[in-house]
């Protein structure tokens, strides 16, 4: 019998024949993590709330391959609308290889005036995150093909915040955030122990320091003084750990919270 060849690295790496789902395609992290899996080879779903606009960033990807990436409209705040979602995607596609749980609903309230309503919402975002990936599991399954299912957390899902960093700017970093990232972070290792044997891995990656554009300089410098490599990230620094949790490369991974924060959690 011919010993099985290893593939390359490179090889590993590749997504080309996989279709990946990517909610929140359009903002600062996500619109990065969409050209990384474009990039390498899969065929790419993105979604938003508004399928024009959707549509109009699957268009914008690069396609080396000729898949045609898709735009589908999804509001993960809405059950209803996480259904009908899925089953376009498998209706266009035929299959959904890998999910990138990214889109959030943003809060803005701290802890000193967050309503009990607010509260709730934010923490709602987890419940979209979880019926998401319970279709991509379920359609796995169906398909008998193993799948690879990436939440995104936060380093605040494992520390607090300093409130000095935020003192005299503005409000502190949103406490139904930590709330929700926590519980993700969590929610990522309670379904990789249970969807292990159905090879369909869960993992969860947790950016550090990558404040979007317009924060002010004065948080920016106050974030850097914070972090041992004195700087913040930049998205592309992102795509590395995203592909390797979502392709063969890392295959032997799951119910792991990979931290990319430029050292802030070893304090």
């Amino acid at each position: 019998m011919t010993a099985k060849q290893e593939p390359t690295v490179l090889q590993s790496l590749n997504l080309s024949g996989k279709v990946a789902l990517i909610t929140g395609a359009g903002g600062h992290l996500g619109s990065s993590m969409a050209r990384a899996l474009a990039e390498a080879g899969g065929r790419v779903i993105v979604t938003s709330r508004d399928a024009d606009r959707a549509a109009t960033i699957a268009a914008k990807l690069p396609d080396s391959n000729g898949v045609g990436h898709l735009g589908i409209a999804l509001d993960q705040m809405e059950s209803d609308s996480i259904d009908r979602c899925f089953e376009r995607a498998i209706e266009q596609a035929g299959r959904v290889d890998v999910l990138v749980n990214n889109g959030q609903e943003h809060a803005s309230t701290d802890w000193t005036d967050v309503t009990a309503e607010q509260f709730t919402r934010q923490l709602a975002n987890s419940t979209g995150y979880f019926l998401l990936a319970r279709h991509v599991r379920n359609h796995a399954v169906q398909r008998d093909s193993p799948a690879s299912v990436i939440m995104i957390g936060s380093m605040y899902g494992q520390v607090a915040s300093y409130p000095e960093v935020y003192e005299g700017i503005g409000p502190s970093s949103p406490v139904a955030y930590h709330a929700l990232k926590g519980g993700v972070i969590h929610l990522t290792r309670h379904l990789a122990a249970y969807w292990a044997k159905d090879a369909v891995r869960v993992n969860c990656l947790s950016p550090g320091p990558f404040p979007g554009p317009g924060v002010s300089q004065e948080l920016l410098e106050r974030l850097e003084a914070k972090t041992p490599m004195a700087r913040i990230g930049q998205p592309h620094e992102l795509n590395g750990p995203l592909l390797l949790l979502a392709s063969d490369a890392g295959s032997y991974i799951t119910g792991h919270n990979l931290v990319v924060d430029g050292g802030w959690t070893s304090w």
